[in-house]
């Protein structure tokens, strides 16, 4: 009995190596355990079950390295970092815009300043990361990328002490620069990004995020003015977006969810390997932001009004830090079970047509 319960808990433990694996050498593995074992063992020593339980997850991670190699993954990681190139060079040029043009629903004394030398790099250099890599040159635009990765590291990152929210309020925009110097630090053949979405869906991924720029520019700069000389002003606000009728509300909405849809419709007419890849690369960025639109509101709203600056607990600081590997890591799981399922049934209608 003792014996049969030793086999049992070696299998449970062989179970962390990978199929293929097992499938080859369990038996063999299983013997010369069973060999080894003292006469009445009925447990895993505890060298053997570290033995054991390091070298599966070794061989798990040789496993899943080689699975980051197939092209699907090459050609979702050069369309990535494109299109969150082109994103981040939106985002960095509506900032230079929200100081350069003036708002005039605001009064002279809390209006910006003039934009500084690091809000023009912001957008010289995502733009540069975009060219780049359009052009072929992936490495000068990976290395773009990283120095992006560490310039929001050197200007932002001591501001965790002091100024929490602010910090917190940048992550997705930190975590947007990191797919994007990871997406195009994968080698990939020379302009594959062009090669992979052809004329027509990069037109789409360059001009969504320009026009989804040009009109948030817009309804800013012609935001309705709240000035006591002229009475009452009635006006419709929609999740930032203001105006004088709820007619030019839903116009703006409309537009920006056609440049949206634009970015979707080209993603979504790719291969699917490649479709799925690219969500999962982009899936850490949504989930960093929905936690912190859910879990840290609270914290947020308070930090507003207290007026000073609420710092996180540890515990908050690894939620955020953790949520963004986690979820590319359930990603992966997740494109590889489907494939596999979707493999299975291939050859399950295979065999049908062959009977």
């Amino acid at each position: 009995m003792s014996a049969a319960e030793l086999e049992r808990r070696y299998r449970r433990l062989l179970a962390v190596h990978p199929w293929e694996h097992r499938r080859t050498y369990e038996e063999e593995m299983i013997a010369v355990l069973l060999a080894d074992a003292r006469p009445g063992q009925a447990r895993p020593g505890f060298r053997d079950t570290v033995d054991l339980v390091g070298a599966g997850l070794r061989a798990r991670l040789r496993v899943g390295a080689r699975g980051f190699t197939e092209p699907a993954w090459a050609d979702a990681a050069a369309v990535s970092g494109v299109l969150v190139a082109l994103v981040l060079c939106a985002v960095a040029g509506r900032n230079l815009l929200d100081q350069l043009l003036v708002d005039p629903s605001l009064p002279p004394s809390v209006r910006p300043v003039a934009p500084d030398l690091v809000d023009w790099l912001r957008l010289a250099g995502w733009g540069a990361v975009a060219v780049t890599a359009l052009a072929g040159l992936r490495r000068v635009a990976a290395g773009l990328a990283w120095v992006g990765v560490a310039g929001w590291a050197v200007l932002v990152g001591p501001g965790v002490v002091d100024q929490p929210g602010y910090v917190v309020d940048t992550l997705p925009q930190a975590a947007l620069a990191v797919v994007a110097a990871a997406a195009l630090t994968v080698p990939a053949p020379h302009r594959r990004p062009v090669a992979v979405l052809g004329v027509r869906r990069l037109a789409a991924m360059v001009a969504g995020p320009v026009a989804g720029m040009a009109l948030l520019e817009l309804n800013r700069v012609t935001s309705p003015l709240f000035d006591a000389t002229d009475g009452p002003v009635s006006y419709q606000s929609f999740y930032g977006l203001e105006a004088r009728s709820e007619l030019v509300i839903w116009l703006y909405v409309a537009g920006l969810a056609a440049a949206a849809l634009a970015v979707l419709v080209a993603v979504a007419t790719l291969a699917a390997p490649v479709r799925r890849r690219i969500a999962v690369l982009l899936a850490p960025v949504a989930a960093l932001a929905l936690v912190i639109d859910t879990a840290l509101a609270g914290w947020s709203v308070s930090t507003v009004h207290m007026g000073h600056a609420i710092p996180l607990v540890p515990a908050q600081w690894l939620m955020l830090v953790l949520v963004p590997p986690v979820t590319f890591l359930a990603g992966v799981l997740l494109v590889r079970r489907r494939e596999e399922t979707l493999r299975m049934v291939a050859l399950g209608r295979a065999a049908d047509r062959e009977r």
